[in-house]
């Protein structure tokens, strides 16, 4: 289902990325991550541990070069170059327009929301739809995902804090749910995390839960609309600290 720009603030990352992701077809996604063309870094590994982490400059900044396709609108351009400009003030990391990098981010249009984790080499595919995909929040999350972090609900604790119920899955989406071994860096588990999905998500009939809290089943989760404080800490844990 298509929604306008204008309706951002009335939607979650999560809602954002399920509906731009609905029924995707030609590129291998699990839920919004574009599957590694480099096999020693999929998602049973973290791929932080094995080299994909963006390099730190001689002034402990993390410089990322990023080009934008020229077939956003100027308002869809000042909202993606938004998202990429909130990141430098809270977190050592920058990211600038390539001049002649080898290793950048190439943001476009194509079809849905999705990014590769963590550094992959050469040019790089970053997808913001402009059919429901420029957000503030969604930007933020899919350049995380650049950055090397993973989903919430794939944390290797995550059994602690949420339950997965598989059978409201829809049927094909299981591998969604999959925990990975996770580098936490011992950040607590994020209800409020803008890489967290929400309740219902990949659920069969769209309103079934996938996913309840736990011990407490009324804890909400999934509603993030931009980083949380944890998400900007685990940026500076990682890449940050001298």
């Amino acid at each position: 289902m298509w929604r306008s720009a204008e309706a951002e603030d009335d939607l979650t990352v999560s809602e954002q990325l399920g509906d731009a992701n609905d029924n995707l077809n030609g590129i291998h996604i699990d839920g919004d991550i574009a599957v590694s063309r480099l096999p020693t870094l999929r998602n049973a590994d973290p791929c932080v541990r094995r080299g994909c982490m963006w390099p730190k400059a001689s002034d402990n900044k993390v410089y990322v070069p990023y080009v934008i396709a020229n077939h956003y609108s100027h308002q869809e351009l000042d909202l993606i170059k938004r998202g990429l400009n909130s990141f430098s003030y809270s977190t050592c990391i920058r990211f600038f327009p390539r001049t002649n990098q080898r290793d950048y981010l190439y943001i476009q249009s194509l079809d849905g929301c999705y990014s590769y984790v963590g550094r992959q080499g050469n040019a790089q595919t970053v997808s913001l739809s402009r059919r429901g995909c420029v957000y503030y929040g969604t930007v933020q999350h899919e350049l995380l995902h650049a950055l090397g972090f993973n989903h919430e609900q794939c944390r290797s604790d995550r059994d602690q804090h949420i339950q997965v119920i598989l059978q409201n899955v829809m049927k094909g989406q299981e591998h969604n749910f999959r925990k990975i071994d996770t580098l936490n860096q011992g950040t607590p588990y994020d209800y409020g995390s803008v890489m967290h999905y929400g309740r219902t998500a990949f659920s069969k009939d769209n309103y079934s839960p996938t996913m309840v809290a736990i011990p407490n089943r009324n804890a909400v989760f999934g509603t993030a609309k931009q980083m949380s404080q944890n998400d900007i800490n685990r940026i500076n844990l990682l890449y940050c600290r001298n």
